[in-house]
């Protein structure tokens, strides 16, 4: 889920960026320092949205950056279980698929990529499935959701499936939804047909 999240900090200002004014100082070191943060409890940062405050700067001897308590909201990005995300295949294995999902990578076994027997074609670089025939590849858009997070490393591994209703290749979920719309025309097709053909009837 995004969340916009207010933050107060001391902000470290580099002796590069001196020659700045003091607010866009801040503004360039809290972009590099929240570039690829991620906290668990605060989740992924995705960028700097306002710097509302700036107190005073300080010098810490022995250290030659200048320290400004500041006030600001971040834009972040907390992974949650059950979460249903969009994202683009970036990579395709022998074990499954990984998806960029803008903020961060989740990661699809094999085995939850669509609800068939799927396999890796190395000479296309892609999974198939060998009953529905649908394929996978690197840049196709998808849907999927979150069933596991661990934070034993510096980011999350997110695990996903597709497996679920309404979930897979963008691709799919438009085909399934086109021929359930036509098998329940058909249904109420046949039903009206029934119930004209009772109607004829002789008593």
């Amino acid at each position: 889920m995004f969340y916009i999240t207010e933050v107060q900090d001391y902000v470290r200002v580099a002796p590069k960026l001196f020659g700045l004014p003091t607010a866009e100082a801040i503004a360039k070191q809290l972009k590099e320092t929240y570039a690829e943060y991620y906290d668990e409890e605060l989740g992924k940062a995705v960028t700097v949205i306002d710097i509302m405050e700036v107190g005073e700067g300080v010098i810490i001897p022995g250290d030659g950056a200048a320290y400004y308590n500041a006030r600001f909201k971040l834009l972040v990005w907390k992974p949650e279980l059950q979460e249903l995300v969009f994202g683009t295949i970036a990579e395709i294995t022998n074990f499954g698929a990984f998806i960029d999902m803008g903020a961060m990578r989740g990661m699809i076994h094999i085995g939850q990529t669509m609800d068939d027997y799927v396999s890796l074609n190395i000479k296309t670089g892609s999974l198939l499935g060998k009953s529905s025939k649908r394929g996978l590849k690197q840049k196709d858009l998808c849907q999927a959701r979150i069933v596991s997070l661990s934070h034993k490393a510096d980011e999350p591994k997110i695990g996903l499936t597709m497996r679920q209703p309404g979930l897979g290749k963008l691709d799919w979920i438009k085909e399934d939804k086109q021929k359930k719309e036509a098998e329940a025309k058909k249904l109420a097709r046949v039903e009206e047909k029934a119930m004209k053909g009772k109607g004829g009837k002789k008593k």
